[in-house]
């Protein structure tokens, strides 16, 4: 059976780690590599890896970022959709000339008018 060697380290509480053979007393076996990184070294089966932990936890991380995103999606298409009938509302209920109850007629036209005002010798005529 093979083993390898873990040199020592300082772990990043600055707590030095002595070195260490693989697999170590009392862990697996099939824990023959040496794995880590600087400031974190471990035994492991496959000299490849890079995660000293279970990736169980990141299935519920996962799990939750879709339910998030699925929630975010609905809210989304919720309010897009309040959007365009409220526009649709706005456009199909827009009333259509309003009668103010003035009448309209062309600038200068004083007959429709109650009274009159004389320039010429400022006089108010009814």
């Amino acid at each position: 059976m093979s083993s390898a060697l873990c040199e020592s380290y300082h772990s990043r509480e600055k707590v030095f780690v002595d070195s260490f053979t693989c697999p170590k007393a009392g862990g697996e076996s099939t824990a023959v590599f040496c794995c880590g990184f600087s400031d974190l070294k471990y035994c492991c089966d496959d000299p490849n890896s890079f995660f000293p932990y279970e990736y169980g936890y990141m299935w519920w991380l996962s799990l939750g970022a879709l339910v998030g995103l699925s929630v975010a999606a609905v809210v989304l298409l919720a309010f897009v959709i309040t959007l365009c009938v409220l526009c649709y509302l706005f456009v199909t209920t827009k009333p259509r000339g309003l009668d103010s109850g003035l009448p309209l007629g062309a600038p200068g036209n004083v007959s429709r008018c109650r009274g009159a005002y004389s320039h010429t010798n400022n006089t108010f005529y009814l």
